[in-house]
């Protein structure tokens, strides 16, 4: 059935999407920046970014962080994105878990065959 392997495909390609960035997160930053391109846009908090360096400026300057996903949801876009919403909790430098949400626009290219095109990140923060 195409259709299913189709879905199996999108599903399978954002988890593991998803999985790989979180794991790569705490090695040398610089690793990340071949998720990324020039076209990139990365809006945290509301602040936005654009291109790999304003990217890797912003994305470097936390320390450690932990990522504990809780849950990935996987949408296919037009010409064969991908849409990735995580939920999840995260701590800095060991401090409080804090929940957090990040939604992942993946385009077909770059080095690892998808990189990310728009990544939307905000904390849960009660309030």
């Amino acid at each position: 059935n195409t259709l299913k392997s189709a879905m199996t495909d999108f599903n399978q390609v954002g988890t593991q999407f998803v999985q790989h960035f979180y794991s790569t997160f705490n090695q040398p930053r610089e690793q990340l920046m071949s998720l990324f391109s020039d076209q990139s846009m990365l809006t945290f908090e509301g602040q936005q970014f654009m291109g790999q360096q304003q990217i890797y400026e912003k994305l470097g300057s936390f320390g450690k962080v932990e990522h504990k996903i809780g849950t990935i949801d996987v949408q296919p876009t037009a010409n064969n994105g991908i849409l990735a919403f995580v939920s999840g909790r995260l701590s800095i430098e060991g401090g409080n878990a804090m929940m957090f949400t990040e939604v992942f626009h993946l385009q077909q290219g770059g080095a690892q065959g998808y990189f990310v095109l728009n990544d939307i990140f905000r904390l849960n923060l009660e309030g």
